[in-house]
């Protein structure tokens, strides 16, 4: 039976006020991209036909988010104004959602890690459930706030209790509602009209509606992660920093299983978005930034960044203390000790010394560097874009080049500012 959804709900309206940060907390930054954008990627894998993302808090910044998306699925924002509780999120969300939305999973904008494996469970399990619901759940050692299922004599799912609604009895309970669930859709629009906010926090729970199916004779399955990691839902910047951490490993084991040597996965920092060939070695201490293209056979770091928008072709070398933003380094060309090229395009088997800045920015506009292949650019050289290096060429140590410089083929500059000294195959300069 076929258990994809046909609909995925997000909720990211809230501020995140433990977060003490201005922007909404489904913005806040997380390995290259923000903590919504990996919620809508986890969505948009489970093959939806349509999105619907519950915005409140920044509305506009989160719409801007979610326009990042757009094209991959038919994806629209609902306005949750004031935020009272997840059940009022898909309340607001009714006349969206139609008489029938068909299978319907509700996500939270702010739980990066969930795994697909872990989606794809929660759907499969709700197609087998015969109509009925399924939600996630796990037993973390520290229930932090969590819902508590509580089950019937026979072991099925009964109803979830808030914690700020729950007796000690209750609250001893071990296995911990996540909020993740995957409903059908007419049950879910029929019985959302009902829920009410008679509780501590006046608020309407969604979780109230998995009470109504039992009522119903719908049949509730809990889907157990054994990952508590999983169930992380980001609320503090204490949390953020786990969630972030979470999401890194799974980023560096991908790189690591792919064949790529990470000399120390603890030092090493890898965005998503990048990609790295076979056989390239990171040393420790490097940064590594989303929308980075590594050929095969590179070296990286110690002590380097590479910045968005920087490839590095097939046997590039970037050494100690070194930055590359938005620059094109060729195939087996080095930089290897504390260098920043910025806005550079390198060819084959071009040498930077050491010392040497790429001046791409004079305050009001970036400017563009080139290099040919084989040149060799002394320690301590100052490139100030833009400037073009022919191939071959060479600027001895020191060299300051201004801007609008175009160093020929073949020729020798040296000085401040640099001036040709000679041709490598002509001889001096008259």
């Amino acid at each position: 039976m076929n258990s994809r959804p046909d609909t995925v709900v997000i909720l990211a309206a809230g501020q995140g006020t433990r977060m003490k940060s201005a922007a909404a907390k489904v913005l806040a930054p997380l390995c290259g991209q923000t903590m919504l954008a990996w919620v809508l990627d986890q969505a948009l894998a489970l093959g939806p036909k349509r999105v619907i993302v519950v915005v409140g808090h920044q509305a506009d910044e989160v719409r801007r988010v979610v326009g990042t998306h757009a094209g991959k699925a038919q994806i629209e924002c609902v306005v949750q104004e004031p935020q009272s509780g997840t059940g009022h999120a898909l309340q607001v969300c009714l006349p969206a959602l139609g008489a029938d939305p068909g299978r319907v999973v509700v996500l939270y904008g702010d739980m990066p890690l969930l795994t697909h494996a872990a989606l794809e469970r929660l759907c499969a399990s709700q197609a087998d459930s015969g109509g009925g619901a399924a939600l996630l759940t796990c037993e973390p050692q520290n229930p932090r706030g969590f819902g508590r299922i509580v089950r019937s004599k026979s072991g099925e799912v009964a109803r979830i209790v808030e914690e700020k609604d729950a007796s000690a009895e209750i609250k001893a309970l071990r296995e911990v509602n996540l909020g993740v669930y995957c409903f059908a859709g007419p049950d879910l629009v029929a019985l959302l009209p009902g829920l009410t906010n008679d509780n501590v926090q006046r608020e309407f729970y969604l979780t109230d509606v998995v009470e109504k199916l039992v009522a119903k004779s719908r049949r509730v399955l809990a889907v157990l992660l054994e990952d508590e990691s999983q169930a992380i839902g980001v609320n503090t910047l204490a949390h953020l920093a786990e969630a972030r951490r979470a999401l890194q490993l799974r980023i560096l084991e991908r790189h690591l299983l792919a064949g790529v040597y990470i000399e120390d996965p603890h030092t090493t920092f890898i965005d998503h978005d990048v990609e790295i060939g076979v056989g390239t070695t990171i040393h420790p201490c490097s940064v590594i930034q989303a929308g980075v293209k590594i050929g095969a056979r590179c070296e990286i770091g110690p002590f380097a960044m590479l910045r968005g928008g920087s490839v590095l072709h097939d046997g590039a070398a970037i050494g100690n203390f070194v930055e590359v933003n938005r620059s094109r380094i060729g195939a087996k060309s080095k930089a290897k000790h504390l260098a920043y090229l910025g806005d550079a395009t390198l060819g084959e088997r071009v040498n930077i010394g050491a010392g040497t800045i790429f001046a791409n920015y004079d305050g009001q506009t970036k400017s563009p560097c080139a290099v040919g292949d084989g040149a060799f650019v002394g320690s301590g050289s100052i490139l100030v874009a833009p400037v073009t290096v022919g191939q071959g060429a060479t600027l001895g140590a020191g060299a300051v080049v201004t801007r609008n410089s175009e160093v020929p083929a073949g020729e020798v500059w040296v000085g401040v500012p640099a001036r040709a000294l000679r041709s490598k195959s002509n001889g001096p300069k008259p």
